[in-house]
């Protein structure tokens, strides 16, 4: 899988991490005086006649006029933290009257499905890549959504595509179900590497069920934990807050909103235009750097201070001007957690530094920076690819001999180090969050007290079709106030999908002939709960995801050594479960801002998952038989590339099959696996310190996202990162402080509006220009096109071929 980062494409960051939602909004709490309504501090229902109804889904309630005990408050404490700001910078209202399950919910729902699964899926197989964001979902489906009101209400056509305007819970529920299939499946990834590589094609049957299964077991995990992780205030999932402000301006009283949507506008308008600029016509603007204009023949220059380039250097004091690099979430990231990622960064430039130049690792026989493995014959005169066929036997199994003849493979310095800071932030995120979070997260633990063992003696302690999820009558959180008017969707369907995932997902695995035992897939599902609740927190509260790949696939490998295969299985149940349930937990609280009820929210995601398996099924069969020679290749064609697919492969090697010899105790490597041992204690002198001077702001230090960022820079286009500090800091210090009532009402908007352009235009460009419809145009070179080279005309290394 491609490792993402912040900022860029991707977050988590996996651009098939990338997934996360971008928005803002405006203001608070509006009154409903006009339509007789009496805002009070507990959730009021709103129910208006039918001819109400087109009106009042548009109306927004002022908070200055929702006397919730806090009217008073000044924009600057309005804004004091995030918790603050997802109640005054969302609406805090509801109307009950408006209906998200219309026929034209499930039209557009299903049909944006089907059309950004199909595209997620082609673009696995392509070289050039698209990611379809939210926004994008967002923007399309209101577009459609009007063309629709065009139709006359009256007659069959009339009463299902137009029954009234389009309101902002269908919206909502259109948006989750189209995002959900806009994720290409992981095991669509293991079935095309199965067919590819290892000349096995499980059942159709088998691979439906599979993907299905896998994609669903985190949302039963993460559902039964939404009580601690999506309810509170506390857990604001930021990346929510740029889409739902998006939605609320689109839909609320053109009157009200006339504001907010001038600045969406214009911001989408004037990105769209500028996109094509660094894109396309001058690419140089990715990066600028001055050093490297003043010193193109020194790699040392290159190291340090290039990064327009993939895999170029740490773009140290580089400048970015393309936003689709800078990313949105410079926008939308607390202040707190945009100043730790500060903190790794800057620690990221000195560990990388130190490792290359001190030649630790052999790190100069091997590029500055790269993904690949190395033979030991490498040197620092011609870098020498490792050849991982050469030590596998036909089935794909490691072989011994072969290994012995080529050699323990080596990684990259910056590559090493990068798997060690991961390993570092994993087990630093448990540490963390248990020191400064166990209040909120003990009660996840609940069922195994022992006043519940002993309950499960009683008959009625497993009668539950008759239970209903508890309310906390403390929770505080106005926007779950007035969720409590709907009806749940009740622990037992959770608990069902969760149950009936595990006993189709166990079966699948026999039948798809992983070599996976039993005993690996249980510990695989217990590890992904456990990181469900630690990552969901940290996500929920800090907007950071923790990759945890590395650590299921190196778990996997000491378990189950020297299949490769069977560690691709072993990845997709215990990695993949944890990024889908943290979507899920995502879109819960994205329902949850936008007042749409629970049981609406499960079944556009299980409908949108179901709708993207069928069709990742299909599409990866049909491209995998029809362009099987293409994908095998090593360059592929301008239209098709198995790239993706063989770096999914060539990770599933490393682990599944070298994972003892490289990183065993006694080998190169043997403190990459330490790093897990180290995470766990790693945040434990910071907390003691705050414990000795609460005063000094220790608390503020979260070592597990510091850590994971001293490996932040080691792939993707690094000279954006100076630019998303700027951009982070102008939003998040200066105008959350200086500018509280503007940040509060267009921050996430205009936050929205960028995202939106820039997607919608990259998206266009990607066809028209860039070759996805098979034939690319290119632009002219010139010296803001440096196409010859590094865009930021520092010296290439000639080692790299």
């Amino acid at each position: 899988m491609a490792m993402e980062r912040i900022p860029g494409p991707g977050f988590g960051i996996n651009p098939a991490i990338e997934s996360a939602f971008n928005t803002a909004t405006s203001t608070g709490i509006e009154t409903l005086e006009e339509l007789g309504v009496t805002a009070m501090n507990k959730p009021s229902v709103v129910k208006q006649d039918q001819s109400a109804k087109e009106e009042i889904h548009q109306i927004a309630i002022d908070e200055e006029d929702f006397d919730n005990g806090e009217k008073d408050k000044t924009a600057a404490e309005k804004v004091d933290d995030m918790e603050q700001i997802a109640i005054y910078a969302l609406h805090v209202e509801d109307d009950t009257s408006l209906n998200p399950w219309t026929f034209r919910t499930w039209f557009l729902g299903i049909g944006l499905s089907c059309f950004s699964s199909v595209l997620a899926t082609i673009y696995q197989f392509k070289p050039q890549g698209i990611v379809l964001s939210a926004t994008f979902l967002c923007v399309i489906s209101y577009i459609l959504a009007l063309i629709l009101e065009y139709i006359p209400k009256i007659g069959f056509v009339g009463r299902y595509f137009n029954p009234h305007s389009f309101n902002h819970k269908e919206h909502a529920a259109i948006l989750i179900m189209s995002s959900t299939a806009a994720r290409s499946a992981m095991a669509a990834e293991v079935i095309g590497v199965q067919r590819l590589f290892y000349n096995k094609t499980p059942n159709g049957a088998v691979c439906i069920f599979l993907i299905f299964a896998s994609q669903i077991l985190g949302y039963g995990v993460a559902g039964l934990l939404r009580e601690v992780l999506v309810y509170p205030t506390k857990f604001v999932y930021p990346a929510n807050l740029p889409i739902m402000s998006l939605l609320e301006t689109l839909h609320r009283k053109k009157s009200k909103s006339s504001k907010q949507l001038k600045i969406f506008y214009w911001a989408f308008a004037i990105i769209f235009v500028w996109e094509v600029i660094p894109e396309y016509m001058m690419p140089i603007l990715t990066g600028v750097s001055i050093f490297c204009l003043a010193r193109r023949d020194s790699l040392v220059f290159t190291y340090l201070f290039g990064g327009a380039n993939g895999n170029e250097g740490l773009g140290f004091l580089s400048l970015c001007f393309d936003f689709q690099y800078i990313g949105s979430s410079a926008l939308y990231l607390p202040l707190q957690t945009i100043g730790n990622f500060l903190l790794g960064y800057i620690l990221c430039l000195v560990v990388f530094c130190s490792v290359y130049f001190g030649n630790i690792w052999r790190a100069k026989d091997f590029p500055f920076l790269s993904q690949l493995l190395f033979s030991p014959a490498s040197n620092s005169t011609s870098y020498i690819t490792f050849n991982q066929t050469a030590v596998l036997d036909a089935s794909g199994h490691l072989d011994e001999d072969k290994l012995a003849a080529e050699g323990i493979p080596y990684m990259a310095a910056s590559f090493a180090s990068y798997v060690l800071t991961q390993n570092l932030a994993i087990t630093a995120t448990i540490t963390h969050l248990m020191l400064y979070n166990w209040d909120d997260l003990r009660s996840a633990w609940s069922f195994a007290s022992w006043d519940k063992i002993k309950a499960l003696r009683k008959p009625s302690a497993w009668m539950f079709w008759k239970k209903e999820t508890a309310e906390n009558a403390d929770e505080a959180d106005p926007h779950y106030q007035y969720m409590r008017v709907y009806k749940d969707a009740p622990n037992w369907w959770y608990g069902l999908v969760f149950v009936a995932s595990f006993i189709v997902g166990i079966i699948c695995i026999y039948k798809a002939d992983s070599g996976m035992s039993w005993w690996a897939f249980i510990i695989a599902i217990i590890l992904a709960a456990i990181l469900i609740l630690f990552t969901g927190a940290q996500y929920g509260l800090t907007g950071f995801n923790v990759p945890v790949q590395p650590i299921i696939q190196m778990i996997g490998a000491y378990l189950e050594p020297g299949n490769p295969l069977t560690n691709m299985y072993f990845t997709l149940f215990g990695y993949n479960s944890v990024g889908q349930g943290l979507l899920l937990l995502s879109d819960l609280k994205l329902g949850q801002y936008a007042k749409l009820s629970p049981r609406c929210t499960f079944a556009m995601q299980m409908v949108g998952t179901l709708v993207g398996s069928v069709l990742n099924y299909a599409l990866t069969i049909t491209i995998t038989t029809n362009q099987r020679a293409i994908l095998l290749s090593i360059e592929g064609t301008n239209i098709w590339s198995g790239a993706g697919l063989q770096s999914f492969n060539t990770q599933a090697v490393t682990w599944g099959g070298l994972a003892r010899h490289m990183y065993s105790w006694g080998s190169t490597y043997q403190w990459v696996p330490l790093g897990l041992v180290i995470g766990f204690a790693a945040p434990i002198p910071v907390y003691l310190l705050h414990r000795q001077f609460p005063k000094v702001g220790f608390n503020l230090l979260n070592v597990s996202i510091i850590t994971y960022h001293i490996g932040w820079l080691v792939t993707g286009i690094n000279s954006a990162i100076i630019s998303f500090f700027l951009v982070a800091l102008w939003s998040q210090y200066y105008l959350r402080r200086y500018k509280s009532e503007w940040f509060l009402k267009y921050n996430y908007v205009f936050c929205a509006g960028l995202d939106g352009g820039t997607q919608v235009i990259v998206f266009i460009m990607t066809f028209a220009l860039f070759g996805a419809s098979g034939k690319p145009v290119i632009f002219p070179e010139y010296w803001g096109n440096n196409s010859g080279g590094n865009i930021d005309y520092c010296m290439v290394d000639p080692r790299n071929g």
